[in-house]
């Protein structure tokens, strides 16, 4: 059976690219949700997402803390939706099995690079690899499903990749491609904050894990087009600060280089990254999302 034509989508039809996080620092750790107990939330939620639109499509990415990997696509997998009456350990039997191959690579990596271990997953990565995808599918023809993201994160943010998510922020919110965040962690992530906020995304914190499913369904499986009809949550606030370019880590006040808009936290004669002569003037970093914004268009 010939899959259906891309001419034929509408504006309900959704492409979602879902980042899961597969830390197992966090995992280990977490004790208000299992990753078994959260993978099956997830699960069910993709089903119900290609339930909705026999034309929606959904794409998998794993995020470890040393690689980042495509495990699902449901265009690929098309022709296994029919065996077992549609169960779902039939439909997601190659997810499941790409996910442990991945686990296990990712941990192989994480022992020969033990020296020193991330306790953060690789976000930079995965949201590269999703834009990457989209972009394949919007060069596909003139027509295309509705892309968004959604990143299912619960590890902490890593300073160091500061400027690497902030460049897919800035290239999601070009391409109008939404970035929609769901955080289990214990604090909120300002990564996934600025991520939601300026790409028009929708970021959550469940407040009730087990209640997982519900949050995801509620609030993440509408399509872009019905979002205008329905009152969705919004942040109470958005943490705006940024990371140094030096120590990478996260400051409230720094220095901005005024060609190249690198962050610093202390004064330096000139830019380590375009070799400027620094100024003298000190600015507030929670500004420096609107500063970043015009990089790309420079």
């Amino acid at each position: 059976m010939t899959s259906v034509p891309s001419k034929l989508y509408s504006d309900d039809v959704s492409l979602l690219v879902v980042l899961l996080d597969t830390n197992p620092f966090f995992w280990t750790a977490s004790s208000s949700l299992s990753f078994s107990q959260f993978l099956s939330h997830v699960l069910a939620f993709v089903n119900s997402i290609l339930l909705l639109n026999q034309l929606n499509q959904v794409v998998v990415i794993a995020s470890g803390y040393n690689t980042c990997d495509y495990i699902y696509d449901s265009s690929s997998d098309a022709s296994q939706l029919g065996s077992e009456n549609g169960r779902i350990p039939s439909l997601y039997s190659n997810l499941l099995q790409k996910l442990e191959e991945f686990m296990i690579k990712d941990e192989k990596l994480g022992k020969e690079q033990s020296q020193r271990a991330i306790k953060s997953s690789l976000l930079s990565g995965s949201l590269s690899m999703a834009l990457c995808y989209i972009q394949r599918v919007f060069r596909s023809g003139p027509l295309h499903p509705q892309p968004r993201i959604l990143c299912l994160q619960g590890s902490p943010d890593g300073p160091e990749q500061y400027v690497a998510v902030m460049n897919a922020i800035f290239s999601a919110q070009r391409s109008m491609v939404p970035i929609d965040s769901c955080y289990v962690g214990a604090h909120n992530s300002a990564f996934l904050q600025q991520a939601s906020y300026i790409t028009g995304g929708v970021y959550v914190k469940p407040q009730h894990l087990d209640g997982l499913f519900q949050y995801l369904t509620t609030v993440f499986a509408t399509d872009l087009h019905s979002r205008s009809f329905i009152q969705l949550p919004r942040p109470a606030g958005v943490d705006f600060r940024a990371s140094c370019f030096c120590h990478k880590t996260t400051i409230d006040m720094g220095y901005i280089c005024s060609v190249c808009l690198s962050i610093f936290c202390n004064h330096h004669k000139k830019c380590s990254t375009c070799g400027s002569v620094f100024g003298q003037a000190q600015s507030d970093t929670s500004s420096t999302s609107d500063l970043k914004r015009k990089a790309p268009e420079t």
